[in-house]
């Protein structure tokens, strides 16, 4: 699993990048209408922000730095996409997106106000016997439920690039001895679709007391392992998935996000996952 620190949005605007070009290039020969579709599109730029401390970790604010700037670049993609829809529910985010439209006179462009999870079920609901997508999922956190994910993958018509909350989410909510609020195992439960997170980060180990053995629950999930297991879940409902999941750091090397992709067309799988491999392994 590859691992990088320090400016974790640049590598994940280089590596999307390097997939919607392949993807489009590819794309153009088949019969196909073809979007893009950026689920948290933000303002539509790039802004420098603070770099703050977030309960422990050097956490850049501006997560939705490359949420920003997918926008402008899938739109600077050549050969281009025949449609680009952004869903974006701040109302201020959304007037400054809306600008982008005058940019891209030629670009159809459809902005989508709302909650992400609901527009995108609203998206995946429609027949997508005779058109293909591209979708990038970049929340700030855990907004993203597996519900939504099941949906994107039974399209059968969307690869997805997913920023997976590992360190900023869920390990941050793994407490070391097991004892978990039920409202934050509900929200895992929501994440991961299945609440069998639990014995895979938590094992049962007898510890020696004056009054005899005694059942201690201890964490044994690492970010590797949580990752794993996010793979696997992954891999139960999308034709296919990358094995190389790239790890974001921050500059301290503190794992922030899990850079994921996956692959909606069991034609296609095979050739997206073998460019999405390429790319997330390269430095």
């Amino acid at each position: 699993m590859q691992q990088f620190g320090g400016n974790w949005t640049e590598e994940k605007l280089g590596r999307v990048k390097k997939y919607l070009s392949a993807y489009t290039t590819i794309m153009a020969k088949q019969p196909f209408r073809y979007a893009y579709i950026d689920a948290f599109a933000g303002t539509g730029y790039r802004e420098a922000k603070d770099v703050q401390e977030l309960d422990g970790f050097l956490f850049d604010e501006e997560s939705q730095g490359f949420l920003d700037g997918s926008v402008r670049i899938a739109l600077k993609i050549q050969p281009a996409f025949h449609k680009y829809i952004f869903i974006e529910k701040d109302p201020a985010k959304v007037s400054e997106l809306g600008k982008i439209t005058g940019d891209y006179p030629e670009k159809s462009i459809d902005i989508k106000i709302g909650d992400a999870n609901e527009q995108i079920q609203e998206l995946c609901n429609k027949d997508w016997k005779k058109h293909r997508a591209v979708m990038f999922l970049d929340p700030f956190g855990m907004q993203v439920t597996w519900n939504t994910i099941k949906l994107i993958a039974e399209t059968e018509a969307i690869d997805l690039w997913l920023l997976f909350p590992l360190g900023i989410g869920v390990s941050r909510l793994l407490k070391r001895d097991g004892n978990i609020h039920s409202g934050i195992s509900k929200r895992l439960d929501l994440v991961f679709g299945t609440h069998d997170w639990y014995d895979e980060f938590y094992k049962q180990e007898k510890e020696k007391t004056l009054f005899g053995d005694e059942e201690k629950t201890i964490k044994v999930a690492d970010f590797t392992a949580i990752s794993n297991y996010f793979v696997t879940r992954l891999k139960t409902i999308f034709s296919g998935v990358a094995d190389n999941p790239l790890q974001l750091m921050n500059s301290c090397n503190n794992p922030l996000f899990l850079l994921c992709f996956a692959a909606g067309n069991k034609k296609g799988a095979k050739t997206a996952i073998k460019i999405a491999q390429d790319i997330l392994s390269k430095e």
